[in-house]
């Protein structure tokens, strides 16, 4: 794709803008699925808001570091899907030191990825019908808990729900992020009413280091499952995204910084850091500046704006915390429909892998644990298995 020899000149405020908004609707739209998997990996309220600011910190130096040295708008995310696993996950043996080794060595695998592109090659080898079978299943037990929040309270969910569908319908892009300022005024609501507003203190963002253990459970069920999915739902994707915005990502630059950026958040609680999929498109598109050449000060804006978002990760948690059930799980849920959706269609659209694929999405949906191995591991080994195997292909 050839760039045109002129390029419309905007002030420089255009793409700065891109790269707030960019950081602005990655991050408040996925941020309650982050809590929600820290929290179900075991972490406290401490341990949650130091994974949130730890993680929140580490792509933010990644956007900025990529962006600034290879002056393309290379824009980083936690892993979205992986924080999903973490919640069908739960907690597994060890506890959540077990849980920050299993980060730990994602961390790992990813650097490995970057210096050995070999890596990489074997995870595009699991069928693409298994992997997002296993994504799918990973994200259903959460899609669904806006149901239940409605049926539980739903004075308090309903409106929230209600505002995703409206702003949905005008502005998609901001649907999930309207959502989450409707439960910001329910929680303020709900907080004025019972006298519970947080403390100052609780307001702070501070650190706080755990000591890695590592547990076969651990590295089976949550670290594995874990880089797969960023590989196959994150990285992956996020360098076909900017491929089609005319940039070639430098693999083992991109792979390196952000698999370091995973190892260093990863004893303060950070899960995975890898590159943006959907919302690489805010910064790397021409709205965020027609002249292609300039589109990374939209990708080093990025990067700010996440580390100055990680700083109110305390306070994050705290609202989360003063929340009533079901709200911040409402948010969370829907920010995940859209992920959810594009993996049932990947998942299905090969007939002969059809079969394969619903007996992965079963396995992972069930949440169950074998031997303390969770359910994404089991559904991606079974799966695998029945598609070697040619089981069911006369299933249509």
């Amino acid at each position: 794709m050839a760039h045109s020899d002129v390029e419309t000149s905007v002030p420089i405020a255009i793409p700065i803008g891109a790269g707030v908004v960019c950081a602005l609707v990655g991050f408040t739209s996925s941020f309650a699925v982050v809590l929600a998997g820290l929290r179900a990996a075991g972490a406290d309220a401490s341990q949650a808001a130091s994974g949130l600011l730890a993680v929140s910190v580490a792509m933010g130096v990644a956007t900025i570091v990529l962006s600034w040295r290879f002056r393309m708008p290379i824009t980083s995310a936690w892993s979205t899907p992986g924080a999903a696993l973490l919640v069908s996950t739960g907690a597994v043996a060890g506890g959540w030191p077990a849980a920050v080794g299993a980060f730990l060595c994602c961390g790992v695998l990813l650097v490995v990825t970057g210096l050995w592109p070999r890596l990489a090659d074997l995870v595009t080898r699991i069928p693409t019908p298994i992997a997002q079978a296993m994504l799918a299943g990973v994200l259903l037990p959460l899609c669904v808990k806006p149901l239940h929040g409605v049926v539980d309270d739903p004075a308090a969910v309903v409106p929230v729900l209600i505002v995703w569908l409206v702003v949905l319908k005008i502005r998609p892009r901001w649907a999930v992020p309207a959502a989450f300022v409707a439960a910001l005024v329910v929680i303020a609501v709900s907080v004025v009413r019972d006298g519970t507003a947080p403390g100052l203190a609780d307001l702070v963002p501070s650190l706080t280091l755990t000591a890695p253990s590592f547990t076969l459970g651990a590295l089976t069920g949550v670290a594995l499952p874990l880089y797969l999915v960023t590989m196959a739902a994150q990285n992956l994707p996020g360098v076909a995204v900017m491929a089609g915005y005319d940039y070639a990502v430098p693999w083992r630059p991109a792979m390196t910084v952000t698999g370091i950026g995973s190892i260093l958040a990863a004893p303060f609680g950070g899960h995975a850091v890898n590159l943006s999929a959907i919302s690489a498109a805010l910064a790397a598109a021409p709205d965020a500046d027609p002249d292609h050449e300039r589109r990374w000060v939209a990708g080093l804006t990025t990067g700010i704006t996440y580390v100055v978002l990680g700083l109110g990760s305390a306070g994050l948690v705290a609202i989360v915390l003063a929340a009533p059930d079901g709200v911040v799980q409402a948010v969370a849920g829907v920010a995940l429909l859209g992920a959810f959706a594009g993996a049932c269609a990947a998942a299905l659209s090969d007939a002969d892998g059809r079969f394969p694929a619903a007996v992965t999405f079963v396995i992972a949906a069930s949440g169950i644990s074998i031997a303390g191995v969770g359910s994404a591991f089991w559904a991606l080994l079974v799966g695998v298995l029945v598609w070697v195997l040619g089981i069911g292909r006369e299933i249509r």
